[in-house]
């Protein structure tokens, strides 16, 4: 029987998965076994690498990927799929299993990210879930990393929800924060994914007070003068002067919005110090973009906040990843390495164990080690000088705690942090280039 709830999450599918699947049920491939892969052809925007972000959040969705009655009554009633379609999706529930790159981890040109097992019938209709998410984070994930680099130890708040879909907005954050940043302003990410918040006021909280004095004394009178004032709303010399008075040497921070920032994050700098405020942080926002953190690394500035820039991937708001048959079960039980031969949108067939070469320390190439059927997939005592870059994430359709919620995305975060130091110095520019490590498939079979 259908549970009779209504997720949301089953629906999350693009219709030729199901038509697929019908005509599956009805010619007798649905229960072939296959494998599924996602990854990245090429990495768009020209960067030197990508970060996996997003797995977290898919094992959650597909935790709870079931029809419900109000599901299958549309499919019903739009007749998507044909009535033996729909009893099968009645007690859908995803029975294979899921392996890949750790959430955090980096990902070059036909890295397997994600490598999905099972029926034909279970693995085909995640393609979507799997891509909307993976695409997505993973986008804002590579965007943030390299802000992380350019920012240096400076910390980085993520402040886009205004710019991008209310969902988007807490998934842009939790993979911001994945990837480097270190607070959002957005509360319903902290809620769900224990990410810290932050935030002070707006130019509004100015405007609507009689006087910058007035709001300044408010606002500290509210928060304690470890706040951090906003000075720009008209004059920033007078804003820093009016600041410091009403609040005292120790105010916590001043945030600029506005205006040349390095000329004018040293003039306030300059400033503060006179006024005997040497302990004054000084935050800048304003449009914010890896290469506008990175022009200002000799400038006076103790932390950043990015809002649009993080949450659309600077640029690039898609990681490009695409999911593909690359094996099957034959009709005599063997298996069969399949791929798509397109010109520029080729594929390559065969299950595959990927390595990273590791030499003193520093990431040298990617290994992947392709192979037809299962019993020949090497493992990391074939590799002694490589780090095995899978871990499993459902097996037999148990879905791996470990990887989801609060827990996980901590986990993904320090998993992030310790690989990225493995990355050679070329992959940290930020000029468009090839990718920073060599894709090396191995033909085991």
């Amino acid at each position: 029987m259908s549970d009779s709830r209504s997720t949301g999450a089953a629906l999350l599918t693009d219709m030729y998965e199901l038509t697929m699947l019908d005509a599956a049920l009805k010619d007798g491939t649905a229960s072939r076994h296959c494998v599924f892969e996602l990854f990245a052809r090429r990495l768009p925007g020209g960067r030197r690498f990508g970060v996996v972000a997003g797995t977290g959040r898919f094992l959650s969705l597909l935790r709870d990927f079931h029809f419900g009655d109000e599901e299958l009554r549309f499919l019903r009633d739009k007749r998507i799929v044909s009535e033996e379609a729909v009893r099968f999706l009645e007690s859908y529930t995803f029975r294979g299993s899921i392996s890949g790159y750790h959430e955090g981890e980096l990902y070059f040109p036909g890295s397997p990210i994600l490598t999905i097992e099972g029926t034909f019938a279970d693995a085909v209709i995640l393609e979507t879930l799997a891509l909307s998410v993976l695409n997505h984070d993973s986008a804002v994930a590579t965007a943030a990393a390299r802000m992380s680099i350019a920012a240096g130890d400076r910390p980085l708040a993520e402040m886009g929800s205004r710019r991008t879909q209310e969902r988007s907005a807490v998934a842009a954050a939790r993979a911001a924060y994945i990837a480097g940043f270190t607070a959002t302003s957005n509360l319903q990410a902290g809620h769900e994914w224990g990410i810290p918040v932050m935030g002070t006021a707006a130019h509004s909280w100015t405007l609507l007070h009689d006087s910058e004095r007035d709001a300044f004394a408010s606002q500290i009178e509210a928060l304690g003068v470890g706040t951090t004032l906003l000075v720009d709303t008209y004059n920033i010399a007078t804003g820093v002067t009016t600041a410091i008075e009403v609040a005292g040497t120790g105010l916590g921070g001043v945030r600029l919005d506005s205006g040349d920032l390095p000329t004018v994050a040293q003039a306030v700098r300059e400033q503060l110090d006179e006024l005997g405020a040497t302990s004054t942080k000084i935050t800048v926002t304003s449009d914010l973009d890896e290469f506008a953190i990175a022009a200002l690394a000799a400038s006076p500035v103790d932390a950043y906040g990015v809002g649009t820039s993080v949450v659309t991937g600077s640029g690039t708001p898609t990681a490009g990843m695409v999911y593909k048959l690359v094996a099957r079960e034959d009709p005599a039980g063997g298996w069969v390495a399949v791929a798509k031969a397109s010109t520029d949108k080729g594929s390559k067939g065969g299950r595959k164990a990927a390595f990273r070469e590791l030499t003193h320390g520093t990431a040298t190439r990617e290994l992947i080690a392709v192979a037809d059927g299962f019993e020949q997939v090497p493992t990391g005592t074939d590799y002694p000088d490589a780090r095995p870059l899978q871990v499993p994430f459902v097996t037999a359709g148990d879905t791996h705690e470990a990887f989801e919620g609060h827990a996980g995305v901590e986990k993904a975060r320090h998993h992030h942090s310790r690989v990225r130091e493995e990355l050679p110095v070329r992959a940290l520019a930020l000029s468009r280039a090839d990718p920073a490590l060599p894709t090396v498939f191995i033909d085991v079979s």
